[in-house]
C-alpha cells in the first residue's frame, strides 16, 4: 500500500516522531506511528525486530542514559520513503563524559504510518577496521 501522505509530510512526521520516541520519552508512540508489523531491519542487536521490540529498546534506554537526546539534521523523501540524517547524544553514566552517535536512517511509509526502518549508526571516530594510510 502507497501512502497519501506529501513529502514534506512524510518528513514532519518522521521528525516528531523522533521528537517524541526520544526527546519527550514516550515510548508508547510506537503504536500509533507504525503499522501493526512494521519491521525494523535494523533493530536491537542488529536483528530484524517489531515494533514491540524496539519499544521495549527504547524503554531500556530511557533508564541507562537519561539525558538521551536526537537531533535531526537532514530530512530526505521521495516515493513512500524518508531518509533522516540524525545525532544522538548523552552524557556517560560512569566518566561524566558527553557521548554521541550519528547515523542514517530509512523510514518507509504504508497509508500514514512507518512500515520499516532501516538504520546505519555509529559513533565519531569509531574504530570500523578501516586501515588508514
Amino acid at each position: 500500500m502507497a501512502t497519501d501522505l506529501s513529502l514534506e509530510s512524510m518528513k514532519q512526521f518522521v521528525a516528531d516522531h523522533l521528537d517524541d520516541f526520544v526527546n519527550r520519552r514516550n515510548a508508547a508512540v510506537i503504536h500509533r506511528n507504525m503499522t501493526p508489523d512494521f519491521l525494523d531491519h535494523d533493530g536491537p542487536g542488529g536483528r530484524l525486530a517489531d515494533l514491540l521490540d524496539d519499544e521495549k529498546q527504547m524503554l531500556g534506554m530511557y533508564e541507562a542514559l537519561p539525558d538521551l537526546r536526537v537531533s535531526v539534521v537532514d530530512l530526505l523523501a521521495e516515493d513512500d520513503k524518508v531518509m533522516c540524517r540524525n545525532i544522538w547524544r548523552w552524557t556517560d553514566r560512569d566518566t561524566g563524559a558527553p557521548m554521541s552517535m550519528q547515523g542514517f536512517v530509512l523510514w518507509r511509509f504504508e497509508g500514514r504510518r512507518i512500515a520499516e526502518r532501516w538504520a546505519t549508526l555509529a559513533a565519531p571516530g569509531a574504530d570500523l577496521g578501516w586501515a588508514r594510510p
